[in-house]
């Protein structure tokens, strides 16, 4: 557990860098984004509404980002070594997939933090459309 608030504390700080060098105009610094405000509903969520929702906020999912896909044979999976190249569906430079239990739910882009990979959401998908997915 103390290498989770480690962690969270490292992220932090780099968040908490990125800030200065925004505020000091760097030019590698990232465009800020001013995003809606999220409407209520007309009724506010009732106590058994609000119990139903903490009942599921804490079960664990699992969280990929997928850099490509490949089909190879199991003969060419067996003749895999170090060293070997492994030629992906994507090209250089294009978005991730930001999977969760094996639904994409975003498109992104990695960034370093810290010396640890991290992942920038450049699109988030809708929940229609992820919704329209599982049908």
């Amino acid at each position: 557990m103390s290498d989770e608030n480690e962690d969270l504390s490292m992220w932090d700080e780099a968040m908490d860098e990125q800030a200065d060098a925004e505020a000091a105009g760097d030019e590698d610094s990232a465009e800020t984004v001013e995003l809606d405000e999220l409407k209520e509903e007309d009724a506010p969520v009732s106590g058994e509404e609000q119990r139903k929702l903490d009942a599921i906020l804490d079960i664990p999912v699992t969280i990929s980002m997928e850099v490509g896909r490949s089909h190879i044979s199991i003969r060419n999976l067996l003749q895999l070594n170090q060293g070997s190249v492994v030629e992906l569906d994507r090209v250089a430079g294009e978005a991730l997939d930001v999977l969760v239990n094996g639904t994409l739910i975003a498109h992104g882009e990695v960034v370093v933090v810290n010396d640890k990979f991290g992942i920038r959401l450049t699109d988030v998908i809708s929940q229609v459309e992820r919704i329209k997915k599982l049908k």
